[in-house]
């Protein structure tokens, strides 16, 4: 059965008009004032479920120390933007109380408390955890003094080759002042006393960030069993090359994170490009807003930092070395196969499959007889978006290609694709989201080569950023113009699409792609419209679309219809959202929350939530597919999207759901749902107050099972066998 025979005409989001009222507010019961979880701690309470799984012994050594590193690289994110706003709004005075009512300097000092104690235990899990496993498994990073004279004879030949050259000690004294500290650049603090008049000075190195974080004592060690000194270690012994006739006195490791939260004002006459551009500039130069040093560091070299850097008490970090985990990045990319999860490839969707006869599928034909729902990345990204993009430049027939951009890989298919189709005289719009934060300046770099080529670029609505994921290819079929659409949740990113679990409509309905060109022509030029039949759009009726929905739910439950909500998004932090889940739990309606990050709600308290549960899931895959699910009284609604249910996707940004309307895709999204909520499944389940508890064993201590596996064994035997289950 096709998307277009189920479709039912009378069930669309342009219902959702501006005088809906989803709620009788007058008439439902007042809720408890306290009944948000604070979302920066919400956000934190995520970093920790990360950390537990490079604390997980189970797990291939490898992907530990790539957990740590993950860790690491969200905490750093979470200061340059999260706090870092924070303390600004707290500064200007313009900060307001928190979605639990908090004053803000109370939560930045819940902040600072929490971030230490999970930074600590980050650092203890690689000294105490991860370092010893990958010390047995062959992988030792030692320190300098370990090493005998044949392996430091061969490291001082590499530093002066290789290191040396690029290195730039910097002196402070009367005629040099303190020099800048690049954000999350790592940095070596060193004293020198001066032979001739005794006095001290004070010099800092910077650690060259493009230079292997972890060096190879010796090359001739084999794979197996090789031993690394860190980058900063090696530098930090080399020390007298750098200041020849100086004795080193003391020499520490210290880090800065500065705000990088890029902010520019928008006005219709404005040059975006421009004004951005300037903004980074301007980002390189943010206030530092943590300092983190080594643990061995004396007070005058910190009191020195501290004065200088300008930070407060709370925000100096105190560490074992390494400083930075990030770098794990690098020997978590070790060719090591037997320490990282079995490979996997991404199968071909069963649909888009070549034939005996012809080893490339046709893409158009497939979706032109059923849509085709994907999920990535169990099946392949490269044979079917990308496919249907690059079919779409190099087919005769296709006469025009609108798509939206946020975040791509740096050498690009799907960019080369539209550059392809604009040079051989197609249509070709691309909307380039130039505000996508820590890809502007890529995003930018990509805007000006597409329109080089011919692409019609453009940078989205003023005030808002374009968040949607949405392909449209129009083509000539037998005389008739014919639509084909994709809608995802996730980044037309080739790289991110074999790590971010995703899913994605390929559909050739009629509907969907008159939607998308209304959607398109109102985010290229000045249309304005509100009604689609397929899509809930923010920011106009997304959130009211799905009030309605829940309010639905509500009403059939109280009527004694079948009723159900089933959630899966990143995170949910949206008040009214969350309200309408806590009268539909209250109406009797069971309420699924599968969340990957921050969690505002609280579920099971009795007479607020006691019919929501609330689950994540971590693992190999970062969960990313935003999944909205309705019972309908027996009609299931079920949408797929770009949209979180955050302040910023439903009120800043152009986001859209499209509803799922064959029934065996509505049923696959159920049985997708049925595993993630079954007790049976390894997961993290949130109580009221806030805590997150780890369930990876039952009762008799075998693990549960790993929904991320299993699900790539289900669909390998799908492609196996033909049929989709």
């Amino acid at each position: 059965m096709t998307a277009d025979s189920v479709l039912d005409e009378d069930r669309t989001s342009s219902d959702f008009d501006d005088d809906f009222e989803p709620f009788d507010i007058e008439g439902a019961p007042e809720l408890p004032a306290e009944r948000y979880l604070d979302r920066e701690l919400s956000w934190l309470a995520f970093n920790q479920r990360v950390l537990e799984l490079a604390e997980d012994p189970r797990l291939p050594v490898l992907e530990r120390a790539n957990f740590l590193a993950i860790f690491a690289s969200n905490l750093d994110e979470f200061f340059m933007v999260r706090v870092a706003g924070l303390k600004r709004r707290i500064v200007t005075g313009l900060a307001v109380p928190t979605n639990v009512g908090r004053a803000p300097l109370d939560v930045l000092s819940d902040i600072w408390r929490k971030a230490h104690e999970l930074q600590e235990r980050h650092a203890a899990a690689y000294q105490k955890l991860v370092k010893p496993a990958l010390a047995e498994a062959g992988i030792r990073v030692v320190a300098w003094k370990e090493l005998g004279e044949r392996e430091t004879e061969h490291l001082r030949g590499y530093f002066g080759a290789q290191i040396f050259p690029v290195l730039m000690p910097l002196a402070v004294d009367p005629a040099h002042p303190f020099p800048y500290i690049s954000g999350l650049s790592l940095n070596l603090s060193v004293r020198v006393r001066n032979s001739r008049t005794g006095r001290q000075e004070f010099a800092r190195v910077k650690v060259p960030q493009m230079l292997p974080r972890f060096v190879r004592v010796d090359p001739a060690e084999s794979i197996e069993h090789a031993r690394y000194v860190t980058l900063e270690d090696l530098i930090a012994n080399h020390l007298g090359d750098l200041f020849p006739g100086m004795e080193i006195v003391e020499h520490h490791v210290f880090r800065v994170t500065r705000n990088e939260d890029v902010e520019i004002e928008e006005d219709e006459t404005e040059n975006l490009i421009k004004a951005l551009e300037k903004e980074l500039l301007r980002r390189r130069f943010g206030p530092p807003i943590r300092l983190e040093i080594t643990d061995d560091m004396d007070d005058v070299t910190l009191g020195l930092l501290v004065r200088e850097l300008d930070v407060t008490e709370q925000e100096v970090f105190r560490l074992p070395a390494p400083l930075d985990l990030g770098g794990l990045f690098d020997l978590s990319r070790l060719d090591r196969p037997e320490l990282h999860y079995p490979t996997h490839v991404p199968t071909t969707a069963l649909q888009l499959q070549p034939s005996e006869s012809n080893l490339r599928a046709d893409v158009f034909t497939a979706v032109s007889r059923q849509d085709v729902l994907l999920h990535h990345p169990y099946e392949s990204f490269a044979t079917s978006v990308q496919a249907f993009l690059e079919q779409a430049a190099a087919d005769p027939d296709v006469l025009a290609i609108k798509q939206t951009l946020y975040r791509t890989s740096g050498d690009s298919p799907i960019v080369e694709a539209l550059i392809d189709a604009a040079e051989s005289g197609k249509q070709v719009l691309a909307l380039v989201e130039i505000k996508a934060r820590f890809d502007e300046q890529a995003n930018i770099t990509w805007a000006r080569k597409l329109e080089k080529a011919g692409v019609h670029v453009v940078y989205g609505l003023v005030g808002l950023k374009t968040h949607c994921k949405l392909a449209l290819v129009v083509r000539q079929e037998k005389g008739r113009l014919r639509h084909y659409s994709h809608i995802g949740t996730g980044n037309y990113n080739p790289k991110t699409s074999r790590i971010y679990e995703d899913l994605g409509l390929l559909t050739a309905d009629d509907q969907v792609g008159k939607d998308l060109t209304r959607l398109f022509n109102e985010l290229s030029g000045y249309a304005i419209e509100k009604k689609f039949k397929r899509l809930l759009v923010a920011p106009l009726h997304l959130r009211k679309g799905l009030l309605k929905l829940i309010a639905t739910e509500v009403r059939n439950a109280e009527s004694g219809q079948p009723s159900g909500i089933r959630i899966k998004v990143n995170s949910i932090v949206d008040e009214a959202i969350i309200d309408a889940l806590y009268r539909a739990s209250n109406a009797g309606v069971p309420v699924d929350v599968w969340v990957r990050g921050i969690c505002s709600l609280r579920p099971g308290i009795p007479g607020l939530s006691e019919n929501i549960r609330v689950r994540s899931i971590l693992g190999r895959y970062l969960e990313h597919s935003r999944i909205f699910s309705f019972v309908g009284g027996g009609d299931p609604q079920v949408y797929i999207g770009s949209a979180d249910m955050m302040h910023r996707n439903l009120d800043r940004r152009i986001e859209a759901l499209v509803r799922l309307t064959d029934p065996d895709h509505v049923a696959e999204v159920g049985r997708l749902f049925d595993r993630a909520m079954d007790e049976r499944t390894s997961s993290w389940w949130l109580d009221g107050e806030g805590v997150w508890t780890r369930r990876s064993v039952d009762d008799s201590g075998h693990p549960l099972d790993d929904m991320q596996s299993k699900l790539m064994q289900q669909i390998g035997q799908r492609t196996r066998s033909g049929k989709r289950r």
